[in-house]
């Protein structure tokens, strides 16, 4: 009996068990639906085993779109437990939970998610390559992402969730204040998600440097996929201090081992510095795929090729430099002396330089342009002054003796979300939205997605606003109640009316997406959009192989080019094409690294070896695999082409 009472929920409530129930119940009817359709084949040759980087960056989106929804919920209880004094909704216990998987759910599973989505689809088609440089290692990313995804989530159901926060700070998150296995779901979960993330940037460096279409040089690339090399750069520079961070947690929990200790010679701040190297890092992460989105659309919309395009691209590299430079203002608060405050507060000012410079750039090329008001248009244009709203208080927050004022309120609260949900998640949808018609052969209907623009534009601004005002009178974050008396209750009722705002939104992108599959029609041409980089050169559906001929590039905006100025994209004849083919250990590697995983958080050292072999197995397969692909004949191109031309004109 002791052995099953370790994997109950130490805190247990009517939500979490009704939650059980449904996630039981969703997973029968997904096994019966898979069977009575008969359709686990289907599953297992077209998806799991893929290693199509288009059909890998459409499971990302997938993923990511379950995580918004997963940590949506998170934020509409935390809301509604604010939005009156008093409130009994959940107690305190429940509400640290919810916060912090809050926190690692957006940013972590569904923001990290959807980029690496779009860079997955995107990237190679911009740069005129077949697939990724190593297509087996990006299958094994996504796995172990999703892995990773699916232990933390099920800390909920099997254990009880952590809740040290999303910075999950020591001594907190340490055995004595955090005696549950929730802290260790979170280093464990994260350190296999982060793995994932870290081949990913190895990847994508490799297929941008190496990959490229002829003509095609740094300096002609397609600026969404300048942002996904700088991008990856940072990745891979950032990560490997998260999983040595990760590591060290990881053992002082189970190992006990004195790191991040306040006694026997550990250092609790050195986890706040360590976290924070990676995590500011993490926000550009996020942020620079997102401009390099906003670069495409405002380009494209505003009919005019994109305004200092090397000043945009040395922006980016000067924000991925300062990136790392400027990590202690997240703790101007705890100690470091006015001269290390100093220096850090200048290098956090600096760093709004460069992002000003792109801000003009996109107002510059929508100067004199003939601008489509499309639904991509529309968050692009919405990002603009909330995203400098949020940037201009983060300078506020910039200055380290003011900071004594803001730090830990809700006005710091307000501008991580109006930096964060206009320059990711405006980006994303602005992204999906754009790019939908060549992933998936049909437009999103536009009116539904005007609404749902300015649900989310106005729900954002009424939610996270308030809080400016309230943390000012002194409303501190992570509060799960207040008193009447302290006056908060009007702001909080606003924000929570905000985020039921958002949520009407976000409801209203699942519909459209459900009208649009249903009733939209699939004869949209290649290039709905009159658009400018080569993604849009292909086919609707994408073939397997992208590019029947390999584009021949003159400049950034290659199909621009083709199409008015006569340049002659795609030379030569067919030639037979080498592609990689599925294969599902992958897959089974990232089972291993799952069970690994969940025997550790649990201290199931039998199982926890068992799984290590496993995924040694793995690798050790793959090094004696003789697998070199297969090749498409250019007679099997001819036809496909065939019936891919004879589609768009029908």
């Amino acid at each position: 009996m002791d052995f099953f009472e370790r994997f109950m929920i130490p805190h247990p409530s009517p939500a979490i068990y009704a939650a059980m129930v449904a996630i039981v119940l969703t997973s029968i009817a997904i096994v019966v639906g898979l069977t009575y359709f008969k359709k686990w084949g289907y599953l297992w040759r077209e998806w799991i085993t893929t290693v199509d980087h288009k059909k890998i960056g459409i499971m990302y989106l997938i993923s990511a779109l379950l995580m918004l929804f997963r940590g949506g919920v998170d934020a509409l209880m935390m809301r509604a437990q604010t939005a009156v004094p008093e409130n009994a909704l959940l107690d305190a216990q429940h509400y640290n939970e919810i916060f912090t998987t809050h926190g690692i759910v957006m940013i972590i599973f569904m923001a990290m998610a959807f980029i690496i989505a779009l860079m997955n689809f995107v990237i190679p088609l911009q740069i005129g390559a077949r697939d990724v440089a190593f297509p087996r290692l990006n299958a094994v990313s996504f796995w172990l992402y999703f892995m990773g995804a699916m232990l933390f989530n099920l800390s909920f159901v099997i254990g009880g969730s952590p809740s040290s926060g999303w910075t999950s700070y020591f001594p907190l998150a340490g055995d004595e204040l955090s005696p549950s296995v929730g802290t260790n779901y979170y280093m464990l979960a994260l350190q296999i998600s982060g793995l994932g993330t870290l081949i990913t940037g190895i990847n994508f460096i490799v297929t941008i440097l190496k990959m490229r279409a002829p003509g095609m040089t740094l300096m002609k690339m397609p600026m969404f996929t300048w942002s996904g090399l700088i991008t990856n750069v940072i990745i891979v520079f950032a990560f490997p201090v998260l999983t040595v961070a990760l590591a060290m947690g990881t053992m002082d929990r189970l190992f006990a081992t004195n790191f991040f200790t306040t006694t026997d010679g550990g250092m609790d701040m050195l986890w706040a510095n360590l976290f924070w190297v990676w995590g500011h890092p993490e926000v550009y992460i996020l942020i620079l795929p997102a401009f390099g989105i906003y670069s495409e659309v405002i380009s494209t919309f505003s009919r005019r090729n994109l305004y200092g395009y090397n000043s945009m691209v040395a922006s980016m590299v000067i924000i991925s430099l300062l990136s790392f430079v400027v990590w202690v203002h997240h703790f101007f608060t705890m100690g470091q002396g006015a001269m290390v405050n100093s220096i850090f507060s200048i290098t956090t000012m600096a760093i709004a330089i460069p992002t000003g410079i792109k801000i003009f750039n996109w107002l510059l090329t929508m100067w004199k342009g003939k601008i489509q008001f499309t639904v991509p248009m529309l968050y692009s244009l919405g990002f603009i002054p909330i995203f400098t709203i949020g940037g201009v208080t983060g300078v506020m927050l910039g200055m380290s003796a003011a900071d004594y004022q803001y730090h830990n309120t809700m006005f710091l609260v307000a501008h991580f979300h109006l930096v964060i949900i206009p320059g990711v998640v405006f980006a994303m949808i602005a992204g999906l939205t754009y790019w939908w018609p060549k992933m998936f052969g049909f437009m999103l209907n536009e009116r539904i997605g005007r609404w749902a623009f300015g649900f989310i534009a106005g729900g954002t601004c009424l939610a996270f606003f308030p809080m400016f005002i309230s943390g000012l009178d002194g409303q501190a974050r992570r509060m799960y109640t207040y008193s009447e008396s302290t006056g908060f209750g009007f702001w909080n009722m606003l924000s929570f009316i905000g985020a039921l705002g958002l949520a009407v939104g976000f409801i209203l992108i699942v519909y459209n997406i459900y009208y649009s599959t249903r009733y939209a029609s699939r004869d949209i041409g290649d290039d709905p959009w009159n658009a400018r980089s080569l993604e849009w050169a292909t086919h609707n559906p994408v073939p397997e192989y992208n590019f029947a001929i390999t584009p021949q590039v003159n400049s950034s905006q290659a199909f621009w080019d083709s199409k008015k100025n006569g340049h002659t994209l795609f030379k030569g004849g067919y030639k037979e094409i080498h592609m990689p083919n599925n294969s599902g250990v992958p897959f089974v590697m990232s089972v291993f690294f799952f069970i690994f995983g969940f025997a550790f958080v649990f201290s199931m050292w039998i199982t926890a070896v068992v799984s290590l072999i496993g995924i040694f197995a793995c690798m050790l397969h793959r090094s004696f695999e003789k697998d070199h692909g297969h090749h498409i004949s250019v007679a099997e191109i001819e036809r496909t082409e065939s019936e891919l031309r004879g589609a768009r004109n029908e």
